[in-house]
């Protein structure tokens, strides 16, 4: 068993390395006319240059796996914006399709949770299209369309699940078949757990990012053992093996919170799992200390008796 460990969004080791830099739409108002589009193109060029120096640092620490920031382009969603980002960078976002291409990097973005198919509201919907086509946007600038994946929840319940499973089964029919194929949707630790989320996945034939502290917050009332294997499943017509993401309770108290680092006492049961499985998966990591808290944790993990590190973010199970 193979596993391959990534991190998300920011290098902390990395000096003034934020990819999400922002830019309000109060502030954006708030500059004369002439102003605005410079600020614009200031901020995306920064954000861009900054995610190409965390992915050379990821090449050169072999870290394969890694989710993008989905913040990389100030408010290109906004109705009163919307401005052709993709023109503007198309030489900035090539060299980053091109360098993930180049060195077999497997990435991802995660809109907010405000993206969503459940809503019986038409405009929340609306809009849930409107950020899946600009994050699909950015990947088919970047020449990775077909390749870069957007993971979302499933949404809200509005005090009938059933009810709101339904919309989405019916509002999801607005995405575009191109930019639904790229989806995949992940459990949540308070709503929809693993195994309501896995049968909307076979439904909708989308691919499941299985979240194991999510998990351990929202239990299924099937066993996690007999789940596994067909959240596993939902990734047999992908190019890449299943991804999961890991990491602990920042607290009993807040155990819903993110830690800093992960616990592999937390997560040792899972790896145990996944070893009756016998499956190669990626794994995005997280933690508050993003790519710190992955560094530890593969040294950590390498330790155990039968496991060999076969990379600087990736190793062997037996």
């Amino acid at each position: 068993m193979k596993i391959r460990f990534g991190y998300v969004s920011t290098a902390l080791a990395l000096w003034e390395c934020s990819p999400s830099k922002s830019l309000t739409f109060t502030r954006y108002k708030a500059l004369e006319k002439e102003e605005r589009s410079l600020k614009l193109l200031e901020v995306t060029k920064l954000n861009l240059i900054n995610t190409l120096r965390i992915l050379h640092y990821n090449i050169a620490h072999d870290i394969k796996v890694y989710r993008m920031s989905s913040s990389i382009v100030p408010l290109a969603t906004h109705p009163e914006v919307k401005w052709d980002f993709r023109s503007a960078f198309k030489e900035e976002l090539k060299e980053i399709g091109q360098l993930v291409k180049k060195h077999g990097l497997r990435v991802s973005l995660h809109p907010n949770q405000f993206t969503l198919f459940t809503s019986e509201k038409e405009h929340i919907t609306d809009n849930a299209v409107i950020d899946m086509q600009y994050h699909y946007d950015l990947f088919e600038g970047m020449g990775l369309a077909n390749e870069g994946t957007i993971n979302i929840h499933v949404g809200g319940a509005y005090g009938n699940k059933t009810a709101a499973l339904g919309r989405f089964h019916e509002n999801i029919k607005k995405l575009p078949p191109h930019i639904k194929a790229q989806m995949t949707l992940e459990n949540d630790d308070k709503t929809y757990t693993a195994e309501e989320t896995l049968h909307v996945c076979e439904k909708e034939n989308i691919k499941m990012v299985f979240d194991y502290h999510h998990h351990q917050a929202n239990l299924s009332e099937k066993d996690l053992g007999d789940l596994l294997p067909a959240i596993f499943s939902t990734w047999k017509d992908s190019n890449y093996v299943p991804k999961v993401h890991l990491s602990s309770p920042k607290s009993e108290k807040e155990f819903r919170s993110h830690a800093d680092l992960v616990s592999l006492e937390f997560i040792q049961p899972f790896f145990t799992l996944c070893r009756e499985v016998g499956r190669d998966f990626d794994v995005m990591i997280e933690a508050k200390q993003k790519d710190t808290a992955l560094h530890q944790l593969v040294a950590e993990v390498s330790k155990i008796r039968g496991v060999k590190r076969v990379g600087g973010a990736a190793i062997e199970w037996k």
